[in-house]
């Protein structure tokens, strides 16, 4: 039997487990900022689709949001992972978020022949936000400090029916981390976070981070400490003791937070590496880490335990 017919025979299972299920996959900024990579992207992306994958695509950009900032004569701050956003920064992000990098993305998707829509929070009522106020965090040095984030949106709902209506016309969504509170005041909001809510909201069989890291590490230092599975309970440690740090912390809180609203299974892996996202979807070592709720690990420890 060839390599090809073995692969192909042991994908099966997989597909008919994935058929008509919705997976909502985030992309990182870090990981669009490549052209050749977004399209490969695609080219899975494209390949999902065809098996009858129902797929929601959230995007960042933070990358870009910090070069065309600093273009601008403007210095990003981030605390904790997360974008402190003075009015003009919003102005950035509107720009970048709404504009430049949304259509990169759908052409892209164009080029792998997917019929796609670009969205924000703000269309349709996708997303109602209301403006965070002073919090206090605890910054990568270990700092508790009281910050405002300015112009920055915490998601209080979600209308997930124009999302519904283009999974129905085999339409891909493409998903902007901006929403709007009930006067129409435009705010930013954390793209892990829409991913998180929107998955959340649709029963999304999968939540899926693409990013510019191997997964979550034990040791941010040491790739060799790769945390391939994981049962929810079992990463608060690692959250408490600091060790999950940058941008990491909200794409990990995310996985929770999804888990806890019923999202089967989460995933981190690095969206960079060529066809990460099909080798972690369709092989039972995967490429990242996936992170479960408790009777999910259970079923999993039983039928299907990925080797390490």
């Amino acid at each position: 039997m060839s390599d090809l017919v073995r692969s192909l025979r042991g994908a099966l299972g997989y597909t008919r487990q994935y058929r008509d299920q919705v997976f909502v996959v985030k992309l990182g900024g870090e990981v669009l900022a490549d052209a050749t990579i977004l399209h490969g992207i695609a080219e899975q992306v494209a390949l999902l689709e065809s098996l009858s994958i129902r797929l929601v695509l959230v995007h960042g950009g933070g990358t870009q949001a910090s070069a065309l900032s600093r273009r601008l004569g403007i210095e990003p701050e981030i605390v904790a992972g997360r974008r402190v956003t003075s009015p003009a920064v919003l102005e950035v992000a509107k720009m970048v978020y709404g504009g430049s990098l949304s259509l990169d993305i759908l052409a892209a998707l164009r080029a792998s022949g997917l019929r796609a829509v670009g969205l924000s929070g703000v269309d349709a009522s996708l997303l109602t936000a209301r403006r965070r106020p002073p919090v206090e965090v605890r910054d990568d040095a270990g700092r508790l400090r009281t910050v405002d984030f300015g112009e920055v949106g915490d998601i209080v709902s979600v209308d997930a029916a124009v999302l519904r209506t283009l999974l129905d016309a085999r339409t891909i969504p493409v998903v902007g981390p901006l929403a709007a509170d009930a006067s129409g005041r435009v705010l930013n909001v954390n793209g892990d976070v829409v991913a998180e809510s929107l998955a959340g909201a649709l029963r999304a069989e999968k939540l899926i981070f693409l990013t510019s890291a191997p997964g979550l590490l034990r040791d941010r230092a040491d790739p060799g400490s790769l945390v391939s599975f994981a049962e929810a309970a079992d990463l608060e440690p690692l959250l408490g003791s600091g060790a999950v740090q940058g941008g990491m912390r909200p794409k990990v809180e995310a996985c929770l937070r999804a888990i806890q609203q019923g999202v089967r299974r989460t995933h981190i892996l690095d969206g960079r590496e060529p066809d990460a996202l099909l080798l972690e979807l369709f092989t039972g070592s995967g490429r990242g880490t996936m992170i479960v709720g408790r009777k999910e690990m259970a079923d999993y420890r039983e039928h299907e335990w990925r080797t390490p």
